[in-house]
């Protein structure tokens, strides 16, 4: 496992369940963090009330010993920070291991979603490549309540022997072989999450949140379809249940952050606030770019760049959204 957030905690959490202490490495940059774990079980910052059955001796602040160690590596640290956090592994280093990402976002240098990123920087075989995906929140995994979760490989053997580490009583797992619609999913829910928190913010309420949603899943589908046109049921949900729980849970940083900027704080005042990275928020920019190169309808997109990037009044920019929606 590379990262120490909150999905990392629960990722570690589930496989814990099922693995022997000894199977698990796990590499955080915060020595104080790795301290504590080691002594009371526990991740000081994140989804701290979680008992994490571990040994600590396979904790660790040097990344290429716990990436040595390992045969799956897990990744799971903001898309913002993933080339600095991988900035001293080289291919030789990857080479023969199977990467998975429980990361929902676009390494921004490069606008290429994980799967991308790993492919051209690293040289991973598509076939050694898989995605974590949702509907699934760490708060509710730390509370072991029921959640599923879709593995998605084009090797589908693969994905399914990585999704037995993952199920537990509490956690269900699906496979399947659609690496580029669950990742571009998993990016795009988040900046629609914002949208609903923005538009939260401003005073809509329930019946125009169904809307909104019904149209983002919409945009999802046409933009997936563009890049990679395969049959896939939108439904399913990897994608349609991810962004419903991304769009109305508590829980939901991207929505969270998405309310605070419809209530009147800046982009930067709503991101110190909240201390914890949104990834919508460098999704916006991202999609913006890549969108250029397809062409696709998204006016939901657009209207949430426009506001995070374009400073453009949140109140306007979603009045003259909700004409454009059906």
């Amino acid at each position: 496992m590379i990262g120490g957030g909150s999905w990392a905690t629960a990722i570690v959490k589930m496989l814990a369940d099922n693995l022997t202490e000894k199977e698990i490495f796990w590499w955080m940059r915060n020595e104080e963090a790795i301290s504590h774990i080691k002594k009371f079980k526990h991740n000081p910052h994140y989804i701290s009330s979680v008992e994490l059955k571990l040994n600590g001796d396979n904790i660790s602040s040097n990344i290429q010993e716990v990436i040595s160690s390992a045969d799956y590596i897990v990744l799971n640290v903001p898309a913002a920070f993933l080339k600095e956090s991988l900035a001293h592994i080289t291919a030789a280093d990857l080479k023969g291991k199977k990467m998975v990402s429980a990361i929902k976002g676009i390494v921004p240098e490069d606008n290429l979603i994980i799967g991308e990123f790993l492919h051209e920087n690293y040289q991973i075989p598509y076939h050694d490549i898989l995605v974590v995906s949702g509907p699934c929140h760490a708060e509710e995994v730390a509370l072991e309540k029921l959640s599923y979760l879709t593995i998605a490989c084009t090797d589908i053997e693969k994905a399914s022997s990585f999704a037995s580490f993952l199920n537990t009583r509490y956690i269900k797992t699906n496979v399947s072989d659609d690496i580029y619609g669950t990742e571009y999913a998993a990016v795009l829910k988040n900046i629609y999450a914002v949208a609903s928190g923005i538009c939260h913010g401003i005073g809509y309420g329930d019946n125009f949140q169904a809307v909104l949603i019904s149209n983002a899943i919409r945009e999802i589908k046409r933009f997936v379809d563009a890049v990679h046109p395969i049959d896939r049921d939108i439904k399913e949900s990897a994608y349609l249940g991810d962004l419903l729980v991304t769009a109305y849970s508590q829980f939901s940083r991207n929505r969270t952050f998405g309310n605070m900027v419809g209530k009147g704080y800046t982009v930067k005042s709503a991101q110190l606030e909240m201390n914890m990275i949104a990834e919508g928020y460098y999704a916006a920019k991202c999609m913006h770019l890549k969108n250029q190169e397809y062409g696709v309808d998204m006016p939901i997109c657009k209207a949430v760049h426009g506001i995070l990037y374009e400073k453009r009044s949140p109140i306007i920019e979603m009045k003259l959204l909700a004409e454009k929606l059906n």
